[in-house]
């Protein structure tokens, strides 16, 4: 099964066919838009009559994709929260090491940190960087994770590592299914630029460019949508992902200790509560010791926002259960979905308006 992708720069506002729209500039960002839709003529009024002209679908343009039935319905997740040092090899061994581990808990899918073989800094991507489309010796990291997926039979969400694609340099997750194949790869699409006085300064796009496409993918473990660290702060990416039928949103991160505290968690259930679905991260293990320190705090994350499955800083490989058969029972219990005000807003999936 191939990555359902969901390109950026596709739609001409000539292409909508409304009669009045509503820029909103902070709650657009590419490659989604929200429109408000106004009739200057008519407002719309609230009323007890006007809620029989409620038409949820138009909420989301096209209309949402329902969530297809899985594979499988109730599995395990192994999030493995390592310790990443300056030795790559080093790295590579522990990651096969902790994977290995969490597939003989009986792990089916198994989802690693961001930037695991390299630590997180602009001066070490360049110099840790692979070319994952060349693969085997010229990507390790990516052919270990390759062969143990075919091996142990699981699914991988690879985490991330610095990735090399001709003179640009990525940070790339890529998605292994159980025959050994790449499924997908994910470029995180929101560079961490972030200055914070006193606190912590760190400028991603210094040596990273920011990917284009948003990632949905279907594996052995249901249909899954991508995003890394700082993309969990967008909530349209994740929105975009439920309207395509994701069953589970998996977020490799490294959060460090400012924003960790304050935002790590509450991301996790908004994202999982906004839209009805599991979440799941991976954090590296916190070095002190090092230039940039991760917070820590692997977490699964149910469909209702409950915490299901969580841990502190160090190295730890947390087993949780998924049933996906709550999906469907949470969104009747709360049935936000078709309370939408499609009169009123809307949110639009660039790629797929255009390839209608």
């Amino acid at each position: 099964m191939k990555a359902l992708a969901i390109s950026s720069s596709l739609l001409s506002l000539k292409s909508l066919n409304f009669n009045h729209y509503c820029y909103i500039p902070n709650r657009i960002s590419n490659p989604f838009l929200f429109f408000s839709r106004r009739n200057s003529q008519s407002p719309i009024m609230a009323s007890s009559s006007s809620s029989s002209l409620i038409n949820s679908e138009l909420a989301r343009s096209p209309p949402a994709i329902p969530m297809p039935t899985p594979p499988l319905t109730n599995f395990k997740i192994g999030l493995c929260q390592l310790s990443v040092t300056s030795d790559k090899t080093k790295n590579i061994a522990h990651a096969r090491t902790a994977i290995q581990d969490a597939a003989a808990k009986g792990a089916k899918l198994v989802l690693l940190p961001e930037i695991w073989n390299s630590p997180y800094s602009n001066a070490s991507f360049p110099v840790y960087a692979e070319d994952i489309d060349a693969g085997g010796d010229a990507s390790p990291s990516t052919a270990m994770l390759s062969e143990l997926s075919r091996l142990l039979n699981i699914t991988i969400v690879g985490g991330s590592i610095p990735e090399r694609s001709g003179d640009r340099l990525y940070n790339t997750c890529c998605v292994f299914g159980t025959d050994g194949k790449l499924k997908a790869k994910h470029r995180k699409i929101h560079l961490f630029d972030i200055d914070i006085p006193g606190k912590i300064t760190f400028i991603e796009s210094e040596t990273l460019t920011a990917g284009e496409t948003p990632t949905i993918v279907d594996t052995e473990v249901g249909r899954i949508g991508i995003g890394i660290c700082y993309d969990i702060r967008f909530p349209e990416l994740a929105m975009i992902y439920a309207a395509r039928g994701a069953h589970l949103l998996c977020y490799p991160g490294a959060f460090n200790m400012t924003t960790g505290p304050l935002h790590w968690e509450l991301l996790q259930r908004a994202r999982a509560t906004d839209n009805q679905l599991y979440v799941a991260t991976c954090s590296p293990a916190r070095d002190t010791g090092s230039g940039y320190v991760a917070w820590g705090h692997s977490t699964l994350v149910g469909p209702f926002g409950e915490v299901l499955a969580t841990t502190e800083h160090e190295e730890a490989i947390i087993i949780a259960e998924i049933d996906y058969s709550i999906l469907e029972q949470r969104r009747t219990n709360l049935p936000v979905t078709k309370q939408r005000r499609g009169d009123l807003y809307q949110l639009v999936d660039l790629q797929r308006l255009n390839s209608h």
